[in-house]
């Protein structure tokens, strides 16, 4: 399964308001479970009750609160103005370079193209290149290489154009 099929299964859990959604395709050997949290939480709840209302992938990595610091500075004040969030598309783990002694694909201050890798998440053993959407610019580095991330956790800080 790549990167716009699982794409395509979490917008319609979202369009339908789905609570889960299981796929089981033994044809291509292939099992998807993906469940999210209603959002019924108390309001103390804090960040890691944010984290988990998103949709997430339960066979590729346990649930984990995200990083300390930016990113829940971010969700509790949104992005400054001209910029925006660029958040995991999947669950995994997260690789800002392509191999441990490279340099990183992005880093502040850096520019992108339209279609250039941000970086890779690693899920089920499978490297999966982020790509950009947009062109721009990294204004912070919201998550580090070797951490795990979930889905809709911000990744980067950047300015479109």
């Amino acid at each position: 399964m790549d990167l716009t099929e699982l794409r395509k299964l979490v917008q319609l859990m979202l369009r339908a308001d789905l609570a889960e959604l299981e796929l089981d395709d033994s044809k291509r050997g292939l099992r998807v479970h993906l469940k999210r949290d209603t959002g019924r939480r108390a309001p103390e709840a804090g960040m890691a009750g944010v984290m988990q209302v998103m949709p997430a992938a339960v066979p590729m990595a346990p649930t984990l609160a995200g990083p300390a610091g930016a990113p829940q500075v971010q969700a509790a004040s949104g992005p400054p103005p001209g910029t925006e969030v660029f958040k995991s598309p999947i669950v995994g783990t997260l690789y800002r370079a392509p191999a441990p002694d490279a340099e990183p694909f992005v880093s502040v201050g850096s520019a992108f193209a339209e279609g250039a890798v941000l970086c890779i998440i690693e899920a089920m053993k499978v490297m999966n290149e982020i790509r950009s959407e947009f062109r721009g610019e990294i204004v912070e580095v919201l998550a580090e290489s070797g951490e795990p991330v979930e889905f809709g956790q911000p990744l980067f800080l950047v300015r479109k154009g």
